[in-house]
């Protein structure tokens, strides 16, 4: 099982939901999706869960995963993904970064939300200077000037308003906040009831923290070393409910990918529904 910056596993610790299981589990940390999806691809973790735009990045690239389960987040707080700027930027809008540097994560939600915003307002992709980076790079780069701004999601977007930073871009205009539960195509073939029983404790684990919140942030400062207001932070911002792999949520999928292929940066012919293989 992989696990971005400890999210799953201390919501699966924090819950119980694991409790009774009769299979063992091995957990894998990540700091990224990007990272996850690497280790899904090549078969060395069977399931973790990835934001859409990184899994329709990673699936259109031709890795051998497909996504068995979705959840929707019912987040209302913005930060939950955001274009940041530091302390003291004078940009006040997305035009002002026009022509200047955008740090993100090569195909990552950060990455989409800036392509999106741009395209929103009528920008081309390459009105600003993407500088792909990774997320620790991301800050450094943010906080030492390098950057103008920072496409990103939480618990960074949740770490770096803490410090002062300022949202510039919420993603809650451009983006629902799909995330999905990705499996290797062998781990699909091979351990379909054991992903199953996994995805439907999952889906009762996140019905808990809908209530306890607490309980979880402090079990994720633990697993992780954020500082539990960073955690719990983290936590208001990543509260999720299972929902239908559906044609409406299909649909949406297309959009991310037509808005990679817009930017230049997927050049395959993959349609969207052929990356689904639900479980749940």
């Amino acid at each position: 099982m992989g696990s971005q910056r400890g999210s799953t596993k201390s919501l699966m610790l924090a819950s119980g939901a694991l409790d009774g299981v009769s299979y063992g589990i091995e957990w894998s940390e990540f700091p990224a999706a990007q990272n996850l999806l690497e280790a899904l691809g090549s078969g060395a973790v069977d399931v973790g869960l990835v934001g859409d735009a990184p899994f329709q990045f990673a699936y259109q690239s031709g890795s051998p995963i497909r996504a068995v389960g979705a959840m929707a987040t019912t987040a209302t707080i913005p930060g939950v993904i955001a274009v940041i700027v530091a302390r003291g930027s004078s940009a006040q809008h997305i035009d002002d970064l026009l022509g200047r540097k955008v740090a993100t994560t090569h195909g990552s939600i950060g990455h989409y939300l800036i392509l999106r915003a741009l395209q929103a307002s009528g920008h081309r992709s390459d009105a600003v200077q993407l500088a792909f980076l990774s997320p620790s790079d991301s800050q450094a780069a943010l906080e030492t000037g390098a950057v103008d701004a920072w496409s990103t999601w939480a618990p960074y977007t949740v770490a770096a308003l803490a410090s002062g930073a300022r949202i510039l871009v919420d993603g809650r205009k451009y983006a629902r906040g799909t995330g999905f539960d990705v499996a290797s195509n062998h781990a699909v073939a091979d351990k379909k009831l054991i992903l199953s029983d996994f995805l439907n404790r999952e889906t009762r684990a996140m019905a808990w923290a809908q209530s306890h919140g607490e309980a979880f942030a402090k079990v994720l400062s633990h697993e992780t070393g954020l500082p539990l207001p960073i955690a719990q932070g983290t936590v208001a911002c990543s509260t999720r409910v299972r929902t239908a792999i559906d044609p409406h949520l299909v649909a949406d999928q297309q959009t991310i990918i037509d808005t990679f292929r817009a930017a230049g940066d997927i050049r395959t012919p993959l349609a969207a529904s052929g990356a689904f293989a639900p479980l749940v």
